[in-house]
């Protein structure tokens, strides 16, 4: 409560007309309250109270518009120690600066270590001394608090990966002896939890590997950041072993909830000798940590060491090389046959179109590394062109020697889907051949339509509507739920192969084949099989009702010119 004979100040109406800045001043002595608002109240606004209970009662209720609070220590009903305590573990008054008026300079240090961040001497014989010290101290609470709001994430209360960066920095150099390592934590697949449970329970899951790392960090003297949607970073001394980091992180999930498919991968990079700056250290945890499967179902540490250093290494030369690869023709095309085995006898209907690549340096490389590297670095969309354009060439040709047309497949990457002419380059390759959109068939995997589901169904309505045909890869690899699958536009579904290794008589993986053919049978397009390598596998996709087959039972990937000899064949026939 204000005194009596002092105007009370209806703070919001205040703040309806100016900005200017209100100060509470907290005195038992009516002499000093007066003092001290005659000396401030030209440039402030002030408030007072005359004893500990009155100034928590004030700060509470105009906490959102007070500048700084003087504060005397000693007085009854509260003294200011009491109010120090309680600013400082209250986080919604603990930003609210205090300067401590005293005459007793052993107080200071107590006070400062209870929060405070200046002090006034008692009597009050300099008041320009009180003014620059009263108008420092509040500008100084408005950069820190400026600070605390753009150097902090707004979910998860963490640093932000700047503010993280510039502590990490600092107590390198201050610590240029001390062994450190870089940590980054990844939550598997965090985008399917968003569209599994909805946005709430994602945010609800960050928080708490936040705290989780938060608490972690602050364990081991570190500090911590989150840096993308669902990545955080830790900057701590070196650890021997990281088995405190998961239980914690794991114990914090099962707090939230009783599902067992939230997992996440934890690289590592020990930095001993401060070998290379900050940022490649990072580099390299986040690289250890992308050397850990996504479909793990556990929780699983990762540190970099030299063989991932060589890989990394052997990466970069080859991201390097592309272009000069396109350019010396060290890419080639081979082509893996589709048989059509819905009559009696199977027929040659089209093939997917495959890459290899043989690097001088290197010599062979495989696809399967290759590629997903290319896709995750951007330039997947250069060999995708390059393809593309062999396979509109290759029809023409074909077309031109037998008079038939052979429908080819390539492969449509997220990179690509993202490409805002994609149509227009599709479209002008397949003129320049004198071809119809459907010889060239798309296949785009099922992982990219549940990444990015509005984008896709955008983009692949316009190349359906173009009149390309649009296949479903490696379907039941990704996680699509049956509703969504029915709203999704395809021409084709396309089974992933290892629902096709261990098939065999009145198993389950044949039950689930069925159960496919007949989403596919509803969906009204035909089934695809990849991966099919024996008379057994083979018979059972015919019995089960598969319409389309490839796989080295009919043939291994082969070269244009020998893809040229089973047209051929076929039309012999």
């Amino acid at each position: 409560m204000a005194l009596n004979n002092l105007n009370v100040l209806d703070i919001e109406a205040k703040h309806e007309q100016d900005f200017r800045r209100t100060i509470l001043v907290v005195d038992d002595e009516p002499v000093n309250l007066r003092l001290l608002g005659n000396i401030l109240k030209d440039e402030y606004d002030i408030a007072y109270a005359e004893t500990g209970d009155e100034a928590l009662l004030e700060i509470r209720t105009q906490k959102d518009f007070l500048s700084l609070v003087l504060l005397d220590l000693h007085m009854p009903g509260g003294n200011g120690y009491m109010v120090l305590d309680e600013l400082k573990n209250n986080d919604e008054l603990s930003n609210i600066p205090v300067i401590v008026l005293t005459s007793d300079n052993s107080a200071e240090v107590e006070s400062l270590r209870r929060g405070a961040i200046d002090f006034l001497n008692k009597p009050y014989d300099r008041p320009e001394v009180i003014r620059a010290r009263v108008r420092r101290a509040i500008e100084l609470s408005i950069d820190r608090n400026i600070i605390d709001a753009t150097g902090k994430d707004s979910l998860t209360g963490l640093l932000t990966k700047d503010y993280f960066f510039q502590y990490a920095r600092e107590y390198d150099k201050f610590h240029p002896e001390q062994e450190v390592d870089a940590v980054v934590v990844n939550i598997n697949k965090f985008h399917l939890i968003n569209e599994l449970y909805g946005r709430n329970y994602g945010d609800k899951v960050l928080c708490t590997i936040a705290d989780g790392v938060r608490s972690f960090a602050r364990g081991c003297g570190g500090v911590a950041c989150r840096d993308h949607a669902d990545r955080f970073y830790i900057y701590i001394e070196h650890q021997d072993n990281y088995d405190y980091l998961t239980k914690t992180l794991a114990d914090r999930l099962i707090d939230i909830t009783d599902k067992h498919d939230i997992h996440f991968r934890v690289g590592i990079y020990p930095d001993i000798y401060h070998s290379v700056n900050l940022e490649q250290r990072f580099d390299r945890a986040l690289h250890a940590s992308n050397s850990i499967s996504k479909n793990s179902s556990q929780d699983v540490v990762a540190v970099y060491d030299n063989s991932m250093h060589e890989k990394e290494l052997y990466e970069a030369k080859l991201l390097d090389s592309i272009e000069k690869a396109l350019l010396d023709k060290q890419f080639n095309v081979v082509l893996q046959p589709k048989y059509d085995i819905t009559g009696d006898e199977p027929r040659l209907c089209s093939a997917e179109v495959l890459v290899r690549w043989k690097h001088p340096e290197l010599g062979f490389v495989r696809p399967d590394f290759f590629i997903p590297l290319f896709e995750e670095n951007g330039r997947i969309k250069e060999l995708d062109r390059f393809v593309w354009r062999e396979a509109a060439k290759q029809i023409k040709r074909w077309k031109d020697m037998y008079g038939v047309t052979m429908p080819l497949s390539v492969n449509v990457s997220r990179v690509d889907i993202f490409d805002p002419d994609l149509l227009d380059f599709l479209q002008g390759i397949l003129e320049e051949n004198g071809l119809e959109p459907k010889d060239m068939h798309l296949e785009i995997t099922e992982t990219a339509y549940t990444d990015s589901v509005i984008t896709i169904v955008d983009v692949v309505n316009s190349l359906r509507e173009a009149g390309f045909k649009v296949e479903m890869d490696d379907f039941g690899k990704g996680y699509s739920s049956l509703n969504m699958l029915t709203s999704l536009p395809i021409d084709a579904l396309k089974l992933d192969m290892g629902f096709i290794k261990g098939i065999a008589e009145n198993n389950k993986d044949l039950s689930m084949v069925e159960f496919i053919v007949n989403v596919a049978r509803f969906l009204e397009v035909p089934l695809i099989a990849e991966g099919v390598e024996n008379s057994e596998q083979y018979l059972l996709l015919k019995k089960a009702g598969c319409d389309v087959i490839q796989g080295y039972y009919f043939s291994k990937p082969v070269s244009t010119s020998e893809f040229g000899h089973l047209i051929e064949r076929s039309i012999e026939r």
